[in-house]
């Protein structure tokens, strides 16, 4: 069999697009493209005449096995319509069958909004998780976000504007308030990066537009009482009449804690 190219491409700006990947989609006998009426873009300002053939997250085990059968013709690639192929895109499935075949597979790099993001956060990045877009399920978003609550560093969030204010709240309930940079619409004309709190994030991207991704920094265990802290900090709360929507977001400032955590509490000191 011929090789499997998985080739990254701008994920705006199309001045990013790398000599090797033009050349490569160049002489490929065929391109696998997520979208192929936005790869042909692409493909029309770099003058690629190569043929294309639509792969994306709904094709089935036929479209692997068709163009599989392709690679014992010709080199193939894959592109998908932002970024690299296999992060948050399609990709996995005709990567790993044709590994598992014996076929040669090679990667030509490209842009990736997680590490421009990262790079433009202005948080310490060293170490970061990509966690990509979260379900669409409200319960298995917070799912997830419980089980990376506690990670010492920074985690990687993609989001669609439509669904950006509920899933940042969401970071919040469970999270808590923490810092973050979200940026939007990267290496286009309206490019922009805002930090500041996730809550004033919330607040700023109101009318939320283009392709988001967000970096929110890590858990701080120092900066978390303990729950004897948090105790008193809601007695004082509660004796002096202040009722819990008033007297949240003091307690998450305070503790670094989650709504629903700081409720419970409430309500089992309220028991007492």
């Amino acid at each position: 069999m011929y090789k499997l190219y998985i080739v990254g491409t701008p994920i705006g700006n199309l001045e990013d697009m790398t000599m090797r990947a033009v050349r490569i989609l160049k002489e490929v006998s065929l391109i696998a493209a997520e979208d192929t009426r936005n790869t042909s873009h692409l493909l029309k300002h770099f003058e690629i005449k190569t043929p294309t053939v639509s792969f994306h997250e709904y094709s089935d085990e036929k479209k692997v096995e068709f163009l599989l059968s392709k690679l014992e013709a010709g080199d193939v690639a894959i592109v998908t319509d932002a970024g690299m192929p296999c992060i948050s895109d399609p990709g996995y499935e005709l990567i790993k069958a044709a590994s598992d075949r014996g076929v040669k597979v090679e990667v030509i790099p490209g842009p990736s909004a997680s590490t421009a993001a990262v790079a433009l956060s202005a948080l310490s990045c060293e170490h970061f998780t990509f966690i990509g877009f979260l379900p669409r399920k409200q319960s298995d978003r917070l799912k997830i976000l419980n089980e990376v609550k506690h990670y010492p560093h920074p985690l990687v969030f993609y989001e669609a504007p439509h669904r950006l204010n509920k899933t940042i709240r969401d970071i919040i309930s469970v999270l808590g308030d923490r810092k973050v940079s979200v940026s939007r619409e990267m290496t286009k004309i309206y490019e922009e990066t805002y930090r500041g709190t996730l809550s004033s994030a919330d607040a700023y991207f109101s009318d939320p537009r283009g392709e988001f991704a967000f970096v929110v920094d890590g858990w701080d265990a120092g900066s978390e009482r303990s729950f004897g802290d948090i105790d008193a900090l809601i007695k004082d709360a509660q004796s002096s009449g202040r009722s819990f929507k008033d007297s949240c977001q003091d307690l998450i400032d305070a503790t670094g804690m989650s709504r629903r955590d700081i409720y419970k509490k409430w309500l089992s000191i309220e028991k007492e």
